[in-house]
């Protein structure tokens, strides 16, 4: 289990990325959702070893990560939402310059090693193909390939769906399902889809500090009779936002569909739907935005 207690991080310019980040993370998929901005890759890069918090603790099992960050590195896959390759190098050559690096020493060990993350990220037919003539999928999976060297325990993925399309999303998602049953996998994310078709568990990040978490089923369960929707013209919307707590807006067929959140009947036209992962998110973000300070 990964454990981070009052996690904060003040960059020198003064911004703080984290405020006080506390979660434990069991194996399997755990989902990190929040907007650009709320703090994601801070908390990634942190728990990646690649920086060091201002203050707090974080633990993986017996390892005191920021006191020991090379063990944890020896257990850790990781992904980056932008990751450098030389681009005019194979897929197989790549990856067995990174075996290397990962430590294992033995040419037949990579070699077993190599082959079983090509086949395993459906790789193998473009083992010989040059990095840069991959699409923005392949090297999605081939980016997982790197971050499975050495068989981790723990792996993070930073908005590893960005950019796909539908056909290459659900395959990359599949691969992760099928790697995370055994270990822990931090899907951070932008995009609410990914988290409610992979992860048992989630949190939502917004200004640097945790608002929500839990089960994404729990968190749905609980917004049943709170979520209230209605179709109005686009020109009315400015109104209804004054006067409601809209937490989304769509357009369809000219028209605009809000959802608001009210624990009773608001009347004025709207009906009760179904809940969704979504409006759980959009409830936490609205809240975030209401009771930001206000600048001076």
């Amino acid at each position: 289990m990964l454990k981070l207690r009052d996690v904060t991080h003040i960059y020198p310019n003064g911004t703080k990325a984290l405020d006080n980040v506390t979660l434990s993370i069991p194996k399997g998929m755990f989902g990190l959702l929040g907007p650009n901005g709320a703090g994601k890759s801070t908390l990634m890069r942190t728990v990646a070893t690649l920086q060091t918090p201002t203050q707090g603790e974080i633990r993986f099992g017996d390892i005191d990560i920021l006191q020991d960050p090379e063990t944890l590195r020896e257990r850790l896959g990781y992904l980056p939402q932008d990751f450098g390759v030389y681009p005019r190098v194979s897929a197989y050559d790549m990856l067995d310059h990174m075996a290397v690096l990962k430590g294992i020493a033995s040419k037949a060990d990579r070699k077993v090693t190599v082959e079983t993350l090509l086949n395993q990220t459906n790789l193998w037919d473009v083992r010989k193909k040059a990095i840069a003539g991959f699409s923005g999928g392949m090297r999605q999976r081939f980016g997982i390939a790197q971050a499975l060297i050495g068989n981790p325990e723990l792996i993070i993925v930073d908005e590893p769906t960005a950019g796909l399309d539908p056909e290459e999303r659900n395959r990359f998602l599949n691969l992760l399902a099928e790697i995370g049953e055994n270990v822990v996998i931090i899907l951070s994310t932008h995009i609410v889809e990914d988290v409610a078709d992979l992860c048992p568990q989630m949190a939502v990040i917004a200004d640097g500090s945790i608002r929500l978490e839990g089960a994404p089923l729990e968190l749905i369960g609980k917004t049943k009779g709170t979520i209230w929707s209605k179709t109005i013209k686009r020109e009315e919307l400015d109104d209804y936002r004054a006067k409601y707590g809209v937490i989304s807006t769509r357009l369809f067929a000219g028209s605009t569909i809000i959802n608001i959140l009210a624990p009773a009947d608001p009347g004025d036209g709207f009906a009760a739907v179904e809940g969704g992962l979504e409006d759980v998110y959009f409830s936490v973000l609205s809240e975030t935005r209401r009771t930001a300070p206000q600048a001076a």
